[in-house]
């Protein structure tokens, strides 16, 4: 069992960015979906070279997390609760790999080379292949409702946390 009270300071760093970042690119493809607007190649490209970045920060926070302890959960919670808040964390990591990953193959097979910010291009198939880029489209949209749905959990329960059991769960994090 740790005896760390609160995540390190890099920990949480790399959880309020990578918050910010999700929520961010969720509604812009929420937008994109939805509109069929001027300003939306402007967001798609955005979308993709922030979804590179995404990318990068999900492994380094994975590295990061490596190498420093995190505070226990309250003893107190059911083995329940501390089972689906592991799995949540864990399924949460899933998806911000898994997203950026969809959204590149899709590109990939849309023939469409991602610019990240004018510093690189991630390459595309030289032919387009509908048939995967269609597959990889629908799990991009599929993973982002998941993600946003996971999200929306994480929150809740930091919430109860903080309000309903008053414990320490919420301010580890801040």
């Amino acid at each position: 069992m740790s005896n760390t009270q609160q995540f390190s300071l890099s920990m949480r760093l790399f959880h309020w960015a990578m918050a910010a970042l999700v929520i961010s690119m969720l509604a812009a493809g929420l937008l994109m979906v939805r509109s069929l607007e001027p300003w939306q190649l402007s967001i798609l490209t955005v979308h993709k070279a922030f979804g590179v970045v995404a990318a990068v920060l999900v492994i380094a926070r994975l590295v990061n997390r490596l190498f420093h302890q995190i505070p226990a959960l309250p003893g107190d919670l059911s083995s329940l609760q501390t089972f689906v808040a592991k799995a949540s964390h864990w399924l949460l990591y899933l998806l911000l790999f898994a997203m950026p990953i969809s959204g590149y193959l899709m590109q990939y097979f849309a023939g469409r080379p991602i610019d990240v910010f004018g510093w690189f291009r991630l390459p595309a198939a030289l032919t387009v292949d509908i048939e995967n880029y269609a597959v990889f489209r629908e799990l991009h949209g599929w993973l982002a409702i998941a993600l946003m749905a996971l999200v929306a959990l994480h929150v809740a329960a930091a919430l109860h946390h903080h309000f309903i059991r008053k414990d320490k769960v919420l301010k580890s994090m801040l």
